[in-house]
């Protein structure tokens, strides 16, 4: 089944300075929409509005034209990986794996370098191994929707690989939204693609667009 989600009518100000207004962001399962837009632009409040993480002025949030007030309360229509490690440091990797009812082994098949550290606690290890398993139970945890704010963050060129491929199985499970200043990765990758620009999204048809809106020289 099909599930839509929507987000618009979005107005966040930052004192005198407006932020964000004039949004509409579409994301339907199986498919996966980038966001793209220069830094200051708003693309991680826009992300933590959706998940319920930021109060803006105004918003509506929708799945299935069915409005969704707080969507961290409930993680089965979204997951958010957020800009930041949201993962406790004294958590170890087989309570992270079991809180998100995941197999840690289904990670080892991927990431083998971790197969020796199921009893390791999430602080002692490095931040690129950090982000790799944050990534991944989002990608696993079982959700309608999944939010990725700069997942590809601290990867190397291989992990990179290995998680996009993993976001393209995926989708045949949820929908994603996913921003990164990586962005040829989100490019690649995505199904739809929206700009963040001077406070609104635009929705781009074709890599020109990218161009004329001064976001990047092709």
């Amino acid at each position: 089944m099909m599930h839509i989600l929507e987000a618009d009518g979005i107005l966040l100000d930052f004192g005198a300075k407006r932020i964000l207004s004039n949004i509409y962001i579409k994301c339907e399962t199986n498919t996966i929409t980038g966001i793209l837009g220069r830094n200051g632009q708003g693309k991680s409040c826009l992300l933590n509005i959706i998940y319920g993480n930021l109060k803006p002025l105004s918003k509506s949030v929708r799945i299935d034209k069915i409005t969704l007030n707080s969507a961290f309360r409930n993680n089965e229509q979204l997951t958010f990986l957020p800009q930041f490690n949201f993962i406790p440091a004294n958590l170890t990797l087989d309570r992270v794996f079991n809180d998100f009812l995941i197999d840690f082994y289904s990670f080892v098949d991927v990431f083998s370098e971790f197969k020796n550290l199921r009893k390791s606690t999430f602080g002692h290890l490095s931040g690129g191994q950090r982000r790799l398993v944050e990534v991944f139970v989002i990608l696993k945890a079982k959700s309608q929707f999944s939010i990725l704010d700069e997942p590809f963050s601290h990867l190397t060129p291989i992990q990179i690989e290995k998680i996009m491929e993993l976001i393209q199985y995926e989708k045949s499970n949820k929908g994603f939204i996913i921003t990164d200043h990586l962005y040829q990765n989100v490019l690649d990758i995505s199904d739809a693609i929206y700009l963040l620009n001077n406070s609104r999204t635009m929705l781009i048809n074709e890599l020109d667009d990218l161009e004329r809106f001064g976001y990047v020289r092709l």
